[in-house]
């Protein structure tokens, strides 16, 4: 009898399978590095039809090459509320189509040309000085990896042929497809990849370890294993995140349930489409067609799937509701930052930038409120501004937090500038929050002590308080929209100084005629200096844009 090396044979496969999971990862970064930009335009223009949204989501997954990646993303915008169900129902359908392009990409056997791929993606990537070049690199890198462990993996599987116990064990799976379904779906939900698991697949029906009909079985259970990595991912989301982790898991296992019921048929058809018989050996005792039949079968299960599910993707929405029944009550101060959303840095972005939008939109209405609580002298204003001054200075820690992480993954150059002016804009608005706050502390000191302007005072302070709200919510709109150009007059900081340097001297001529106390005139003069910094703060901001804009 054959004696095993099992040592060797639990190396070659975890070592195999740690360069397919590896190179598979870096494939995945560089093309989302590469297609960055485009992965954004393709998102932002996703609307509430099903099939736009089922196209962006083959397009997307196959930029990505993960359909994991993209259910996680899916998640966090629902978490988010930047997608609704049945969008992002669309999009998990589309995806399913889109990883199915790694199954196809193994089955072209081209793993000759991994050590070629290697070579030049390290060149490209270590002396390159072009940042896209670096991306190819890395492509190239993750490229050759992927074949070379598939590789790996193959040899090491061939010694198994000659043990009797693992012949009659796979032998099992052909006459139980059902027991190979859930072998399929532990096996992808422990490795977390259904690509990985793929792979394995191919490697065991490659060397003759299992025929195709119970490769077959394998792939379906594959299909419900990679629904596991969004129903994670959707653990503390809200009811709509859920939903829609739920419903990848309806289509696949659905999906799957007549799909075996039908797998002789299918995989009948299958064989009668694709080139080559999956049985036949080559005189190096592997079967050399197996793996396009094993390819296809994954890719036409999907698309069946799509076509059936599509239409009726609205009555699964409402399924998913009255599984997971119930309403999002929203919580004011819930921050919407998923950082299961930083492996994906274009996404990760644009939900900072969300939370940066809010951020701002608080900071506004803190200064709006302060001039209103000073002039009406307004308790609950007051209240109301040191409520959110708190929520702003969270913000600005939370996001602040969310981007340094977001900072050490990698990224486009674009992106990575994008963070960096962030971080100094959410700063600035913390600032503005601040002074808005000493603001109404100066009218809460005014209500307890019975104080008010002169007349004359009043009418400066209101005339500076509005050029510094205007300005300030002209660049918080230039810096939200991106539309800065038509923001680009800055004049209002410069008339925010010269109306600081007049109305104190306004205010000195009337302490000199008695019109206004010392009291009252010290604290127009603070408020004063508060709103001038109010504008250098929004002058930065300003500034962070011009650059950009430059840039």
């Amino acid at each position: 009898m054959h004696e095993i090396d099992w040592l060797g044979f639990t190396c070659q496969l975890l070592g195999g399978l740690g360069l397919f999971l590896f190179g598979m990862r870096m494939m995945s970064d560089g093309l989302q590095k590469s297609a960055g930009d485009s992965l954004r335009s393709i998102l932002e223009k996703l609307t509430s039809n099903r099939f736009i949204g089922a196209f962006v989501g083959i397009i997307v997954t196959a930029m990505v090459q993960s359909s994991s990646a993209t259910s996680v993303m899916v998640v966090g915008f629902v978490n988010a509320g930047l997608m609704n169900l049945t969008q992002a129902l669309s999009v998990v359908l589309g995806a399913n189509v889109g990883t199915t392009v790694t199954a196809q990409l193994i089955a072209f056997k081209i793993s000759a040309l991994a050590l070629p791929a290697i070579g030049l993606g390290v060149f490209l990537r270590l002396f390159s000085k072009v940042p896209k070049r670096q991306y190819w690199g890395e492509i190239l890198v993750g490229f050759g990896l992927l074949f070379l462990g598939l590789q790996v993996m193959t040899q090491g599987f061939v010694p198994l042929r000659q043990s009797e116990m693992f012949r009659e064990a796979f032998v099992y799976f052909s006459v139980n497809p059902l027991v190979a379904a859930l072998a399929g779906a532990l096996l992808t939900m422990l490795v977390q990849s259904s690509s990985a698991t793929m792979g394995i697949t191919i490697a065991l029906a490659s060397t003759g370890l299992i025929d195709f009909y119970a490769a077959a079985a394998f792939v379906m259970g594959e299909n419900i294993g990679t629904t596991i990595t969004a129903n994670i991912a959707a653990i503390g989301a809200n009811k709509t995140a859920k939903r829609a982790a739920l419903g990848h898991f309806l289509f696949n296992a659905i999906g799957v349930c007549y799909m075996l019921i039908l797998l002789n048929f299918f995989t009948g058809f299958v064989d009668m489409i694709t080139p080559g018989d999956p049985a036949f050996v080559n005189a190096e005792g592997f079967h050399p067609y197996a793996a396009r039949h094993i390819a296809n079968i994954h890719t036409l299960f999907n698309i069946i799937n799509i076509i059936v599910f599509l239409p009726m993707i609205g009555f699964l929405a409402l399924l998913c509701e009255r599984i997971i029944p119930g309403r999002d009550i929203p919580d004011a101060n819930a921050t919407l930052l998923d950082e299961k959303l930083i492996d994906t840095p274009d996404m990760a972005v644009r939900q900072a930038r969300k939370e940066v939008q809010r951020m701002s939109g608080y900071a506004l209405e803190m200064l709006i409120m302060a001039r209103k609580a000073m002039f009406e002298q307004d308790h609950k204003l007051i209240n109301r501004i040191y409520e959110l001054e708190s929520s702003v200075d969270r913000m600005e820690k939370e996001i602040g937090t969310y981007l340094v992480k977001l900072y050490q993954t990698p990224m486009t150059e674009r992106n990575s500038r994008y963070i960096n002016s962030m971080m100094h804009v959410i700063h600035d608005i913390e600032k503005i929050g601040d002074y808005s706050e000493s603001i109404a502390r100066y009218a809460e000191k005014m209500i307890q002590d019975k104080m008010s302007f002169s007349d004359a005072a009043r009418e400066e302070m209101a005339e500076i308080f509005d050029v510094a709200i205007r300005f300030c919510s002209h660049v918080f709109e230039g810096y939200n929209t991106g539309k800065f150009g038509i923001w680009v007059d800055t004049a209002d900081e410069n008339l925010i100084d010269q109306m600081k340097i007049q109305f104190k001297n306004n205010h000195m001529d009337r302490l000199s005629s008695g019109v206004c106390s010392v009291a009252m005139g010290i604290l127009f003069v603070d408020i004063l200096n508060k709103l001038e910094k109010v504008g250098d703060n929004a002058f930065n901001i300003a500034q962070v844009l011009v650059q950009r804009e430059l840039g």
